[in-house]
């Protein structure tokens, strides 16, 4: 069967369902493709196992962005709660608040682990590496090579599976933003004698201190199946289990070819307009025909994935952290989430805990393909070891494999996906990439509701009004700051380009 709408949509997560949504709600003809055969939200799904509710990583709601602020609100009205941030480090048996408290950080470490972190931070202050290319060397520089070994080599490696002399430094630099040991030692200092500073007008807030969060009452799937459901009265079409694998332009109709196929074999075919994808560059561009010739660079980009095995046991044992990080190497788990401390409605039994351990792992290596039974006995053995729940108290297990959850920033991963930017961009400029896997930018859902926001403006205008490349990881517009989106939506600083 063939299909015709103004604009295709690959991708029904965050990225996509914000853009179908918006050009919906503006009367456009919008067609949403997921890939997934039962729900919406990509990496932001809610599972719901036997009434236990699982979020999919952990989904913080907070943004220096109003626009996307109004526009959560907009579509899920009524079901925000507030929740406090608390997240711990585990380490040598011990627990550690995140962000650090000096005091509990010095009788934890002891005085002279301390004075050997604050000794080598002073160092590499004294003595700083220039223009550091990898992860190893910017963490360096801005907490020192003691406090580098402690609290961050152990757990990245875990999360990348590779060393962090291969990480490219943009990450670093990117999630531990605006933070340094000095930061980090005066928040410590203020957080421990009680004191509670407001920022100053225009200062910029560090991402990895905010204290608190909004979070949907049963989790960040509600906000996006709400998301479907607002496309469909709008006259959209979100439609589940359709795979893309075949895009084609015919530069003389203007119009995109696009070829899915279902779980069951059955394939459709659609023509639109506009192209937006969310789906991972290395999967968009190994389905353009003619192939492009940036294929080869598409195909060097690579991907994290991960497992979360969800424990529900029969205890009274709670701890208010939303998760905690396992900086311990003698276990293979690198986060362990708190579902409770998310949201009481996540679990429905209040004599019950669950707790979802999460693998890093790679699709097809050892972790990925062992079988559930294999990988909840794996939870059970560690979660003893850490010491959270006994493991004898676990009632009931879920495992849940998340493939490409993490874009990786190798040391050639920023060369590629300019390549395969600039071909697109030239070649195909009523395709448009957005969210996290879209653009190979390792972000948060508020950045890829921006980029599809921004992706909109331009469709409508019927040019690139907006450089979507241009938005941090803070859902920030580079060009106008931390006005956020409202700023750049109206933004006319950029060259216009005719797409239309």
């Amino acid at each position: 069967m063939s299909y015709h709408t103004e604009t295709l949509v690959i991708g029904g997560g965050p990225a996509g369902l914000t853009a179908a949504y918006l050009l919906s709600k503006q009367g456009r003809d919008v067609t949403v493709l997921e890939r997934d055969s039962t729900q919406v939200g990509g990496i932001s799904r809610t599972v719901s196992h036997n009434g236990y509710l699982f979020d999919i990583g952990g989904h913080r709601f907070f943004s220096k962005s109003k626009a996307v602020v109004d526009l959560w609100d907009e579509l899920l009205p009524d079901d925000f709660i507030e929740r406090p941030r608390l997240s711990r480090i585990y380490y040598q048996g011990k627990y550690y608040a995140y962000p650090l408290k000096a005091f509990e950080a010095l009788r934890n470490l002891g005085l002279l682990t301390s004075t050997a972190c604050v000794l080598s931070y002073l160092y590499a202050c004294a003595r700083p590496i220039a223009a550091p290319k990898h992860f190893h060397g910017w963490v360096r520089n801005q907490f020192g090579e003691k406090l580098f070994s402690i609290f961050f080599k152990t757990y990245t490696e875990k999360v990348w599976g590779m060393s962090c002399d291969a990480i490219s430094a943009d990450w670093a630099a990117q999630r531990i933003k605006g933070l340094d040991l000095g930061a980090a030692i005066r928040d410590a200092l203020k957080r421990s004698l009680g004191i509670r500073a407001k920022p100053k007008a225009g200062e910029p807030v560090i991402k990895t201190l905010i204290e608190s969060f909004r979070y949907p009452r049963r989790g960040p799937g509600m906000m996006w199946e709400a998301a479907a459901e607002k496309i469909a009265a709008h006259g959209g079409r979100v439609l589940l289990d359709r795979g893309v694998d075949g895009l084609s332009f015919d530069p003389a109709a203007g119009l995109w070819r696009v070829a899915a196929v279902r779980g069951d074999g059955t394939r459709e075919t659609f023509t639109a307009r506009h192209v937006i994808s969310s789906a991972p560059v290395r999967e968009l561009v190994d389905v353009i025909t003619p192939r492009p010739i940036s294929t080869f660079q598409a195909r060097a980009l690579q991907y994290r994935d991960f497992v979360t095995v969800a424990l529900i046991a029969k205890s009274q044992k709670n701890f208010p952290d939303n998760w905690i990080y396992i900086h311990d190497p003698s276990v293979q788990v690198g986060r362990v989430q708190n579902f409770r401390s998310w949201s009481p409605e996540m679990v429905p039994d209040e004599a019950h805990t669950c707790l979802g351990l999460e693998y890093f792992c790679f699709e097809g290596d050892g972790l990925w393909t062992a079988s559930d039974a294999d990988l909840v006995a794996l939870a059970k053995r560690e979660i003893g070891q850490i010491g959270l729940i006994d493991p004898a108290d676990v009632v009931d297990a879920c495992v849940v494999r998340q493939p490409k959850a993490y874009p990786v920033y190798d040391e050639t991963y920023a060369e590629n996906v300019a390549l395969v930017r600039m071909e697109l961009e030239r070649d195909f400029p009523t395709l448009h990439l957005v969210g996290r896997n879209g653009m190979h930018k390792y972000n948060n859902q508020d950045h890829a509701m921006m980029t599809a926001m921004l992706t909109v403006e331009n469709i409508v205008a019927g040019h690139r009004r907006h450089d979507v490349w241009r938005v941090n990881e803070d859902a920030e517009y580079t060009e106008a700051g931390i006005s956020g989106a409202q700023a750049a939506l109206g933004s006319e600083r950029l060259v216009p380009r005719k797409v239309a």
